[in-house]
């Protein structure tokens, strides 16, 4: 299980480790996680951490241009920079570059309800802190 807390809320998500070994593994290797989560650009309601020139090692896996509220995505890089999208309602994943696929590499199963509360908070208010650790 993840713990990920998020400005003033929390959230415990299961790794999907049989639908994208390799991406939770990668993401393993990052953990704990510390950032900052913004709003994004293009995807209508979500935020994200990006990672920049971030090489992960992992390539398409489990994904999805179409992820549900509290499907975690784990962008590898290509098209755009390696990001974490972390959907909060409709979404369609995309870049400047146009419509991107992500790992669907974790699922929200506790505090679900609170994700378009830190999706509004993240518009209006700027970024917040974020950190992963696995329990």
């Amino acid at each position: 299980m993840l713990e990920i807390a998020a400005g003033d809320y929390r959230f415990v998500a299961r790794l999907e480790e049989e639908a994208a070994p390799e991406t939770v593994g990668a993401f393993r290797r990052l953990l704990p996680l510390e950032s900052r989560i913004i709003h994004v650009r293009w995807s209508g309601e979500a935020c994200w951490i990006p990672f920049g020139e971030l090489d992960a090692g992992v390539g398409p896996e489990n994904a999805t241009c179409y992820p549900a509220l509290g499907h975690i995505l784990f962008y590898p890089g290509g098209v755009s920079e390696t990001e974490i999208l972390f959907p909060y309602g409709p979404t369609s994943f995309a870049s400047k570059a146009g419509p991107l696929a992500g790992n669907h590499f974790a699922t929200v199963l506790e505090g679900a309800e609170q994700l378009p509360e830190l999706g509004r908070t993240a518009l209006w208010e700027g970024a917040q802190p974020i950190r992963f650790a696995e329990k």
